[in-house]
């Protein structure tokens, strides 16, 4: 069963038809069109939300070295990469099924286009010949009346009694030439007949059902066309969904790595002082009397020094070049940081030496390249920088030897400072102090609030309260330490993290 032979006389819903058609092709072009915009726009924001979230600059990159704040990071890497999959899936989309179904819809107008054509010219044809055979009838009919009305004529004068003879005879002509022409025009109606049967059957059997067939082929073509269409629909968004499913485990594989443990002693590295807790504090005999303040006894009180104007330097920790002035763990650091740096410079200092040692060999196997001596201020200097730089490494080195290996009594000392003695001479101590207060005011390079209590029970920090207002002295240089000045004029070093920079 096809058109041609079941709908040879349904032009009108073929028509129709292979139009409802093409129309549903380019309703689905639009379909697809606004998935891709949707796609696009939501990659768009994913990649907007992975940028909101993303953690920048040297504090940040600090958080990223726990676990859990890594895994955050490694989480949003992963949604971009996600939001890259759904711009592939638009971008393919357009390519692959608008681009190609617009130029194949375009082929499929045309074709039909030229299918009706065709159709319409060959009705056409048919109506013309069927004209033709109406006329050449009509005119058959008309000489026929003429040539029996000439012929009853023709009888009607012979047996008149009356007529001549020469009447009689061009009666008969008359009669004769009406029926020759009568006969012509039938005999051309014939042929004109023959003529139209031939060419409505060629209509009807051949002509019409051969242009139905093939538009029937052409719609049966953008059908296939179509359903291969909404399958690419599926089979596109199949091909990207591999990574996207490496993107889901990586974010799973994010959160599943994470260790607690692991955050929690390195938060214990970062900001651990070093420090021993404070020993219990003696019983100080007053029923005994007060022993002179000469004598050693532990039972003498710490001394408190009066404070002139909160922006004395009195607490600020003497900035030795062994970082000496800072807590325990806070001074290894630095100093291992330091000895990391002049390890960086030596290596610098002698990858250049070899450099030019090897350039001054050069010259002096060949002399027209350039004069050996011209060197040797850049190699007597480079030489001098690295004896300098060993010199350093090995001061720091040992630095760092010493405070590993008198922690403990570092540590010992420190905690007996705090609940010691205080010295023997008082005099000279008050002048010192009234030395010290009137030293040149140190200006605050910035001010904090505290975030939460901080109890600074160790030597060179600072007791501070959630919601005080503090003034930044020092910075943190990278130990996780800052020093600062309260409101009261006490002055010390506390954690980074316990406050929050800004008025």
């Amino acid at each position: 069963m096809d058109w041609g032979t079941d709908l040879w006389d349904q032009y009108d819903h073929i028509d129709k038809h292979t139009q409802s058609g093409l129309d549903l092709v380019e309703r689905y072009i639009k379909f697809v069109k606004e998935r891709t915009e949707i796609e696009q726009s939501y990659a768009k924001q994913l990649r907007s939300l992975s940028k909101k979230y993303a953690k920048r600059g040297s504090k940040d990159e600090q958080d990223c070295k726990f676990s859990n704040h890594a895994s955050l990071q490694e989480i949003l890497n992963e949604l971009s990469d996600y939001a890259g999959q759904r711009e592939l899936i638009a971008e393919n989309m357009i390519t692959g099924i608008c681009v190609e179904l617009t130029k194949y819809l375009q082929d499929l107008k045309q074709e039909r286009k030229t299918h009706l054509s065709d159709a319409k010219k060959a009705q056409q044809n048919l109506e013309i010949s069927f004209k033709q055979l109406e006329s050449t009838k009509k005119r058959f009919a008309k000489e026929w009346a003429e040539a029996d009305k000439a012929t009853q004529q023709a009888e009607k004068t012979e047996s008149d009694l009356n007529a001549t003879k020469l009447d009689v005879e061009k009666a008969k002509q008359h009669a004769h030439s009406r029926t020759h022409t009568a006969e012509e025009c039938r005999n051309d109606y014939a042929a004109q007949l023959q003529k139209y049967n031939k060419e409505q059957n060629f209509f009807y059997y051949t002509e019409i059902p051969q242009i139905f067939n093939m538009m029937q082929d052409m719609d049966e073509r953008r059908i296939r066309k179509l359903a291969e269409g909404y399958c690419q629909f599926s089979e596109i968004e199949k091909k990207v969904q591999p990574i996207i499913s490496k993107c889901l485990e990586g974010i799973s594989a994010a959160g599943v790595k994470i260790n607690e443990k692991q955050d929690s002693l390195l938060f214990i590295e970062q900001h651990k002082s070093g420090f021993e807790r404070p020993g219990d504090v003696e019983f100080e005999d007053y029923s005994q009397g007060i022993k002179p303040a000469t004598s050693d006894s532990s039972l003498n009180p710490p001394k408190v020094r009066a404070k002139l104007w909160p922006f004395s330097k009195k607490n600020k920790p003497p900035a030795a070049e062994d970082f000496s002035h800072l807590p325990p763990e806070q001074q290894k650091k630095r100093l291992q940081a330091k000895i990391d740096d002049i390890t960086k410079e030596l290596q610098k200092a002698q990858d250049q030496s070899d450099a030019l040692e090897k350039m001054k060999g050069v010259y002096e196997q060949n002399p027209q390249m350039g004069d050996p001596s011209s060197l040797e201020p850049q190699i007597t200097e480079t030489s001098q920088n690295i004896g300098r730089l060993r010199g350093d490494l090995t001061k720091y080195e040992t630095w760092l030897s010493e405070a590993v290996g008198g922690e403990e009594a570092a540590n010992t000392i420190n905690n007996n400072t705090q609940h010691g003695v205080v010295a023997a001479n008082p005099t000279q101590n008050i002048y010192t102090e009234f030395e010290d207060e009137f030293d040149d005011v140190e200006t605050p390079i910035g001010q904090c609030t505290a975030l939460y209590t901080f109890e600074g029970h160790s030597e060179g920090t600072v007791s501070i309260t959630e919601g005080e207002l503090l003034s930044i002295m020092e910075e943190d240089k990278g130990d996780g330490w800052m020093r600062v000045l309260r409101s009261s004029g006490e002055e010390g070093y506390i954690p980074s993290s316990y406050v929050k920079v800004g008025p």
